[in-house]
């Protein structure tokens, strides 16, 4: 994200802005758009307003306060939240098929950000077509996502200086503009009483199907929850009051303003923008833009933490990542910030306005919601909480969440269908890339590496064999220290024996505890053969040159190993040694029988390899020192050839 860490414990009122400024920018610019997608193009009624309001009301309350607000944010792995993070919690269960819930809601929260930013700056923008209605909007958004995408590369420790402030000048913007409509017609609170909302969805004409739109209310509080460990809890919760009364107190100053115009219909008004005196109209879309811009920033870094998780974890292919900023928690993805990029622009190409965008957002985010409260039903068993309390959650969330998945079903030819389809095409990568891994981990052969020490230490004293490297590193997913796959013993005596003064193993855990930053070494043959395991949580990168070289230091500092040069002409002007990495790179060998299923997922699989970063540029192995060795993948080799001899 684009500020440091927050204390999770400690409230404070930088911690508060700070939070204010990431975490509430998607719900927060809800207002630019929720109204004017339940009005529409019907007629204004009082049952439509107030329904509609009383709707809103209830949503904010029930899902995003109850939800997520008081009840989802208890689930934090040590301090983190998110979709990945629950499933890290609650995989520890050993229940196999809780990965497609998280898997469902991964892809559906991903595909779901791509339309985000276009409709909350196009929103915002539109509000100049008051001032000129013959402006041409649709350049000027292109312009501000295409910048807004640009910057990522440089980091946003700069402007991320400006969230807080803005998002507060929003929020109280938001709460000035109704509060100054709201007492002119103060009967709209009357709408409270949810039985305007039970009159509206009953009632009206296709009532039930305006839930749809009344669901973009609290579209951000997926997001909300994923950003938990940017600021903690307890900032989140205060700061929602505040937040939530300056939306309410906004969203009843613009069904004042309709009330007072029933028997008509908007045509091109935003309910948003007519709260503004025409004066301030300028000011007001310059504040609104810049809201929309922060809210689009923490949805994009949002974005980059996810598929950063997705990846640790096994979910996703392995990309470049970037480190602009020495923050934690920020980081950049080249290849997802620009397809981000040209997925936004060709939403704003593709639906040219914001009332069109309406009519197709929230699908795909209604899923994630659900699958939240899959796994969330799954934590709260795991903490044992009591059946009552599960099956009050179980059918109270879950009964909102699936009428909302009905009601936004209606949203799928009116482009919905864009945002399922690249849910449905992220969630096959991430089937075929866990499937692959699965075929690929039940191949691996392991051996005890006690069996060897004996000939690795003769191997590494044979003056007839070349000296391969002063030192040998070879990364293994052995998750035993006195193992290794039995292909790395036979790199090194067999492929071409490899003589070294010192053997080191590195193995890497990804742990479920999101920071943990952890190593331990074991000398396994005196100077000759070292093991060294790194425990890194799932939103740690694996910078492992930069960490083995840590570690070689603290070695040294400690007298625990000498890397001092073996060779005598360098050893006695006190020269460190070289260092040779090995990395295995697995390739599909043509000698395997397969079944259909196993071979298209394989052969998918290694084609979308083919477009993913190395397996040494995944490791953060930028040294010139690597030596890639192909090892063939054999699932299931051939029947023996019975062949006839004949003279």
């Amino acid at each position: 994200m684009a500020i440091g860490h927050i204390d999770h414990d400690k409230v404070s009122a930088a911690g508060l802005l700070v939070t204010i400024g990431i975490i509430f920018g998607d719900i927060g610019t809800s207002p630019l758009y929720v109204m004017n997608a339940i009005v529409g193009s019907r007629t204004i009624t009082e049952q439509l307003v107030l329904g509609g309001l009383s709707c809103i009301f209830w949503t904010l309350t029930l899902q995003t306060t109850l939800k997520y607000i008081i009840l989802t944010l208890r689930a934090d792995n040590k301090g983190e939240g998110g979709i990945f993070s629950l499933y890290a919690l609650v995989r520890k269960m050993h229940i196999k098929w809780l990965f497609f819930p998280a898997m469902i809601g991964g892809a559906a929260l991903l595909a779901d950000g791509i339309i985000t930013p276009p409709i909350s700056v196009a929103s915002a923008i539109e509000g100049l077509e008051v001032i000129n209605p013959n402006i041409k909007i649709i350049p000027i958004v292109i312009s501000i996502i295409f910048f807004l995408f640009f910057i990522q590369q440089f980091g946003t420790r700069f402007v991320g200086k400006f969230f807080g402030p803005v998002m507060l000048l929003w929020f109280f913007m938001l709460f000035i503009l109704g509060f100054n409509q709201l007492v002119d017609y103060p009967n709209v609170l009357k709408a409270i009483n949810p039985v305007y909302a039970f009159d509206l969805l009953v009632r009206y004409p296709n009532g039930f199907w305006l839930l749809g739109a009344v669901f973009l209310c609290t579209t951000g509080a997926e997001a909300l929850y994923s950003d938990l460990g940017h600021c903690g809890r307890q900032n989140i919760r205060i700061s929602w009051i505040f937040v939530k009364v300056a939306l309410l107190v906004n969203y009843f100053g613009q069904a004042s303003w309709l009330m007072q115009h029933t028997g008509t219909t908007l045509g091109d008004l935003k309910p948003f923008f007519v709260l503004m005196p025409r004066w301030f109209l300028p000011f007001g879309i310059g504040i609104a833009t810049s809201a929309a811009i922060v809210a689009s920033q923490a949805l994009i870094s949002g974005t980059f933490t996810l598929i950063n998780e997705g990846m640790r974890m096994d979910f996703l292919p392995k990309g470049r990542i970037e480190y602009p900023t020495d923050i934690r928690g920020q980081l950049y993805i080249p290849t997802i910030n620009w397809l981000m990029c040209l997925g936004c622009i060709g939403i704003v190409l593709y639906f040219q306005e914001s009332s069109k965008m309406e009519a197709a957002y929230g699908l795909a985010i209604v899923l994630t919601m659900l699958m939240t409260t899959t796994l969330l039903i799954y934590y709260l068993y795991l903490k044992k909480y009591s059946k009552i309390i599960i099956g009050l959650v179980l059918v109270v969330f879950g009964s909102i969440e699936i009428a909302f998945l009905i009601a936004n079903l209606d949203k799928f030819k009116h482009g919905g269908y864009v945002t399922v389809c690249i849910a449905i095409a992220i969630i096959f990568v991430m089937y075929v890339w866990s499937e692959a891994r699965k075929i690929r981990t039940s191949l691996l052969e392991f051996v005890k590496l006690s069996n060897y020490y004996e000939i690795i230490s003769d191997v590494s004293m044979d003056d007839s064999i070349p000296k391969y490297s002063t030192h040998l590193v070879y990364l293994t997913s052995a998750s035993h220290d006195d193992e290794v796959e039995n292909k790395v013993i036979y790199s090194i005596l067999q492929k071409q024996p490899k003589r070294a003064d010192i053997y080191w193993f590195v193995h890497i855990d990804v742990v479920d505890e999101p920071y943990k930053m952890e190593y331990k070494v074991r000398e396994l043959v005196n100077d000759k053969i070292i093991h060294i395991r790194f425990k890194l949580g799932f939103r740690v990168a694996p910078r492992i040159n930069l960490m083995f070289r840590q570690v070689v230091e603290e070695l040294v500092n400690n007298k625990e190993v000498d890397i001092i040069s073996r060779y005598a002409s360098l050893n006695k002007q006190h020269l460190i040694g070289d260092f040779k990495f090995v990395v295995m790179e697995k390739f599909l060998s043509y000698e395997n029988t397969l079944n259909v299923y196993t071979k298209v997922i394989l052969n998918i699989y290694f084609f979308m390899k083919k477009y993913t970063i190395s397996e040494e540029k995944a490791f953060g192995l930028d040294t010139s020192n690597i030596t890639i060795e192909k090892v063939p993948l054999i699932v299931s080799p051939p029947n023996n050839y019975k062949f006839t001899r004949v003279q």
